[in-house]
């Protein structure tokens, strides 16, 4: 036992020294380059392969915002763990709930398809007093589930988190002399402020022949349905409604629940306030989609003539040709010839 013991030693030594003299000979002949380059390939060669891929998703995408990362943001919301130690939470004066989010370094865990994902929020803090926070997502997958995350579960986030910001969305009333600024990009530039809507009409609680109120629930839910459609036909996705009646007779309380039953936003508009064709375009472009454009007394801000006198009164040019413009404009908000 003793002599093996012995033999194994001296093998060792024997090794040991063998290796030190092929070092000493490698270092005096072998280039310091190439030494470098031969210890790289045999790590490569030696170390195993990982087998995940880490995506980072940047919080901008040059000046833009990424819309991958704002969607990832907000369905992270529903993918908080109880085990998550600190979350970030928020709130504006104009919003109805708290805002929750998880705050950097930690991670949320997702499953889609059977497929486990991880997500991590990371920021890096500015190297200089006038660099801002550099903010990411990384996800992190196993490399063999690449294409199904691409073609399937990005796309998916995108979809749901913009079903959840329709769920959550306060419904808001612009108007062009309101003192207040939009939050989230719907003011046109500065030309609409905002409030929250506060009506609490809705079709539950109107005050409507109930054939009727189906009628137009109905009409309301095709054309939210009909949008690709409407898209493949080369046609506008916008549809009128010619609301007529004395004061007091639900006009408004109808829009209200309207847009609270779509969750669509409220441009009102007084054609008062428009100075002339350029000016009415200008104001209908910087309206959002998924929003009702109101134009209240539409027959008080057309010049009625009295047939009788016509000698009396004549409108000017312009005037003339701002109600034709008007008129054409107007005119393709009636969708009702689209069918099916």
């Amino acid at each position: 036992m003793p002599s093996k013991a012995s033999t194994l030693f001296s093998a060792y030594a024997s090794f040991a020294a063998s290796m030190m003299m092929i070092r000493s000979m490698a270092n005096e002949v072998i280039p310091h380059e190439l030494r470098s380059y031969l210890y790289s390939a045999f790590h490569y060669l030696f170390t195993p392969l990982s087998s995940t891929l880490t995506l980072v998703i940047d919080e901008y995408c040059g000046m833009a915002r990424n819309q991958v990362f704002d969607s990832a943001e907000v369905y992270l919301r529903t993918k908080i763990s109880p085990t998550t130690d600190r979350l970030r939470v928020s709130k504006s004066s104009r919003q109805k709930h708290f805002a929750v989010a998880i705050e950097k370094g930690e991670e949320a865990v997702d499953r889609f398809d059977n497929v486990q994902l991880k997500w991590c929020f990371v920021c890096t803090e500015p190297k200089n007093a006038h660099a801002i926070e550099k903010r990411c997502f990384e996800l992190t997958f196993d490399k063999k589930f690449k294409d199904k995350v691409f073609e399937s579960y990005l796309p998916y986030i995108l979809v749901r988190a913009n079903s959840i910001k329709q769920e959550e969305k306060v419904v808001k009333l612009y108007n062009r002399e309101c003192p207040f600024s939009d939050e989230e990009g719907g003011g046109g530039g500065g030309m609409w402020g905002s409030i929250n809507l506060e009506h609490p009409a809705t079709f539950d609680t109107l005050a409507m022949d109930p054939e009727l109120k189906k009628s137009i629930i109905s009409d309301l839910d095709r054309f939210v349905r009909r949008k690709e459609f409407y898209k493949r036909v080369g046609r506008a996705w916008k549809r009128g409604y010619l609301l007529y009646g004395p004061p007091g007779t639900g006009k408004s309380s109808l829009i209200a629940a309207m847009a609270n039953y779509l969750k669509f936003d409220i441009y009102d508009l007084e054609l008062t306030s428009i100075y002339g064709n350029s000016d009415l375009r200008r104001i209908l472009l910087s309206t959002t989609n998924r929003s009702i454009l109101v134009i209240e007394d539409i027959d008080c801000s057309v010049e009625m003539n009295d047939r009788q006198n016509q000698d009396q009164y004549e409108p000017s040019h312009s005037k003339k040709q701002f109600r034709i413009k008007f008129d054409y404009q107007m005119s393709g908000l009636d969708s009702s010839d689209i069918s099916s």
